[in-house]
């Protein structure tokens, strides 16, 4: 008797390609930027398609608040601003390649969030 069962080949599983996007967050633009690109020159070293870093726009807080806090005196107003910027990076990967792709030290104050989208 056979052992084999007829119909089914004997392949390697190909695991399949998830798309990852993986978001970036700071206020301070310049680190943001360096972990930007080396994030995407790991992508592209390991050969993966990537769209990115595609630039969302900055997000601007404000606040006016008065100089004087028993407000006696003349009328004067401080303001005060920050700016968020944050950079998407979509790819496509296999599930067990995720982390070595992402592995990089991340600048201080830049924030990383990486979602995975099943279709």
């Amino acid at each position: 008797m056979d052992s084999e069962l007829k119909g089914v080949e004997n392949t390697p599983t190909e695991q399949k390609k998830h798309n990852i996007r993986i978001t970036l967050t700071s206020n301070n633009l310049k680190n943001l930027e360096i972990v930007c690109t080396a994030m995407i020159t790991n992508i592209k070293h390991k050969k993966l398609p990537v769209k990115g870093p595609v630039r969302m726009p900055t997000k601007v807080m404000r606040i006016t608040t008065r100089k004087t806090s028993c407000g006696e005196g003349s009328k004067t107003w401080d303001k005060f601003q920050m700016q968020i910027h944050k950079r998407v990076i979509d790819f496509k990967c296999q599930s067990d390649k995720i982390k070595q792709v992402i592995n990089i030290n991340l600048e201080p104050y830049v924030f990383a969030e990486v979602s995975i989208a099943n279709k």
